[in-house]
């Protein structure tokens, strides 16, 4: 565990809501600016997020930042992103769906691990 502590976020919400859609990023590069450890852990709907072209166009306001956008400020803070196997299998994607920023693929006994380790864990 980090000195100054370790924050996970998991995402279920995806394109469908992108209201819910920019907030676990900005809460991402907020922790990291304080120091924190911080992963993001994509799983059912969320895993869409990292699919290739689908952020892009996605806003969670009108007129706002794209969603995009809002993953890239969360990469540059140093916040880790990795999306659910079993949710790559429910929407019939591949690793090769994935936007550069993925960190990678993992399973729930990784996710269940990281869930207990940290000091804060936030779901969208």
């Amino acid at each position: 565990m980090s000195e100054d502590g370790k924050v996970t976020i998991f995402v279920t919400s995806g394109p469908d809501t992108p209201q819910r859609c920019a907030t676990p990023f900005y809460m991402a590069s907020v922790a990291s600016a304080m120091d924190n450890e911080v992963m993001i852990i994509f799983q059912i709907d969320g895993v869409l997020l990292m699919k290739k072209g689908e952020a892009d166009a996605l806003y969670a306001k009108e007129g706002g930042k794209s969603v995009m956008d809002f993953i890239r400020d969360a990469k540059e803070a140093d916040a880790e992103m990795y999306v659910c196997s079993a949710a790559l299998q429910l929407h019939d994607m591949t690793e090769d769906d994935l936007i550069e920023e993925c960190d990678g693929v993992v399973g729930a006994a990784f996710m269940t691990d990281e869930g207990l380790e940290s000091d804060m864990v936030l779901t969208y």
